[in-house]
């Protein structure tokens, strides 16, 4: 059997299926990584198991970075596409002006040749019946008249071409609105769920992270879709731009005849027009007949009288206005000659115009300059609005894969913080419970500065036998970098790091008391 060729509509549902196909190896893609995620968590070490918070920091950055050029990319292609249905746009409008100007041309003239001639000849062989040479010319004008507005009638009538491409540049530009619409919300919401990751990655929020991970496979399942509309656009546009020519041909419908599309089409300036016969006798005819209004006009009007006739009075009229063969002075055929004369002026301006707009360069240029926005701008457009579609399906794919390990995170920093020593004075949480816990009162005179002066003054130091220079030259050292000795509240006993700076009151109590531990010590064996 031999291969037939998938017709338009199939091989757009053929994209729709590939685009679908996509989709779902992509979410068996994130579904697999998921769970191989999951059990690698749980094969590791519980100790040896940490959070890869560098990890997750660099799939944010990179999924904001993708989403950005992404909407970058996308903001140019919608603005491309835009362009290229109005400059479509703006030649379906002046085309159709064409055809709309070539109707009312034909239209008009043949009104004045049935109408307004037709009545200007008629009243003229009434005045002109006595003289038969003039009525033959008249005659002869009348058929030329008639000739005219046969050849205007075999012209094609544009209406139904024109209420077509009307109908056509409505329908396209009320299509191209709500896209143009459509992907401008769809950019404003990428971009809504590319902060709204960052920020539930950056406060730890669960129910941010929740709603990242929904809000990106929403995201997902519309960049698919997107793909899959602007592939099928594309793909289907330049379809109809391979062979415009042949589509055209083939939706052309019984008015026009396929001479008169193959001419508007190709206008190959070798080929003679189909209108050219028309015209010409149109041009013939209207010269012929000027030529014969203008020699009634040159003698018969010296037939008639210029002057109106006086009233008879006793002596009775004069003798050179008494001429029976001549109709009386108001029905005077002059005002008749010249307005045939205007109409067919008219009609010359009008043969003019349509000749200029019958010939095949003016709608070749706006079926081109179509073509050129359809095709070029249009479908470069929508390549790149796939491409934007493709950038945020890996972006939001590079959420989703980030969700779980910030869940992790979020949880190893709750459990190590519950695992803190309560006893740990650096440990906030032991901070916040020993605020509702008494104090200890076997340190109250080193525990706060605002203890009394009896506690204090109740420790007699002894003479000092150990040197102070570290301490005088630990606070030199504050005064020197610092400006001014920085005084602590409490003064910490054993600590491994050099002593700060006290107060004159707390130094000679930290003295004594170190003392009295060197003393101490010295008491017991080594």
């Amino acid at each position: 059997a031999a291969d037939c060729p998938l017709s338009a509509s199939q091989s757009l549902l053929f994209l729709g299926l590939v685009a679908a196909v996509c989709l779902g190896l992509n979410l068996l893609f994130l579904t697999v990584y998921l769970i191989c995620l999951c059990c690698c968590k749980s094969d590791q070490d519980p100790e040896t198991k940490r959070p890869h918070s560098c990890c997750v920091t660099w799939m944010a950055v990179t999924a904001g970075l993708i989403c950005c050029a992404a909407v970058g990319v996308g903001f140019y292609g919608n603005s491309e596409t835009n362009d290229g249905v109005f400059q479509l746009l703006y030649a379906l409008d002046h085309a159709n002006q064409t055809l709309t100007g070539i109707d009312s041309l034909v239209a008009s003239t043949t009104l004045q040749m049935q109408g307004g001639l037709e009545q200007h000849l008629a009243r003229l062989n009434e005045l002109l019946a006595s003289r038969g040479d003039y009525v033959q010319t008249l005659k002869f004008t009348q058929q030329l008249a008639g000739s005219i507005v046969l050849q205007l009638q075999g012209l094609p009538a544009w209406r139904g071409v024109s209420a077509d491409l009307t109908e056509l540049s409505a329908q396209v530009a009320y299509v191209e609105y709500y896209r143009w619409l459509a992907y401008l919300l769809f950019f404003i919401l990428v971009l809504t769920v590319c902060l709204l990751a960052c920020l539930g990655l950056a406060k730890h929020s669960r129910c941010l992270l929740v709603t990242m991970l929904c809000s990106g496979l929403l995201m997902l399942v519309l960049s698919w879709a997107s793909m899959a509309v602007d592939t099928a656009a594309a793909v289907g546009t330049s379809d109809f731009c391979v062979a415009p020519n042949k589509f055209i041909m083939n939706q052309t419908d019984d008015e026009i005849s396929a001479e008169v599309v193959h001419y508007y089409l190709y206008c190959d300036q070798s080929l003679s027009s189909p209108f050219q016969q028309a015209l010409t006798v149109f041009q013939r005819s209207l010269t012929t007949m000027q030529i014969q209004i203008q020699g009634l006009i040159q003698y018969a009007l010296p037939l008639f009288p210029t002057a109106k006739v006086q009233e008879r009075g006793a002596g009775g009229p004069h003798p050179s206005f008494c001429s029976p063969e001549l109709p009386d002075p108001p029905f005077f055929p002059q005002k008749d000659l010249l307005g045939v004369q205007q109409l067919l002026n008219s009609s010359e301006t009008s043969l003019h115009q349509l000749t200029a707009l019958l010939d095949c360069r003016g709608l070749h240029k706006d079926y081109l300059d179509g073509l050129i926005g359809i095709c070029y701008d249009g479908v470069e457009g929508l390549l790149y609005l796939g491409l934007f579609s493709l950038l945020a399906a890996a972006a939001f794919s590079t959420v989703i894969c980030a969700a779980p390990r910030a869940w992790k995170q979020l949880a190893g920093r709750e459990r190590d913080y519950d695992d803190m020593d309560e006893e740990d004075p650096f440990n906030p949480q032991a901070r916040r419970i020993a605020t509702h816990r008494p104090p200890r009162g076997q340190l109250r005179s080193f525990c706060s500065y605002s203890s009394s002066l009896g506690s204090q003054s109740s420790l007699h130091p002894p003479a000092q036998t150990v040197s102070n220079a570290p301490v005088s030259e630990y606070m030199n050292q504050a005064v020197l970098f610092g400006g001014n000795p920085r005084y602590e509240n409490v003064p910490l006993i054993g600590r491994g790091s050099p002593p700060p700076t006290y107060s004159p009151s707390m130094r000679a109590t930290y003295l004594a008391v170190t003392d009295e531990h060197v003393r101490h010590r010295g008491d017991f064996p080594a």
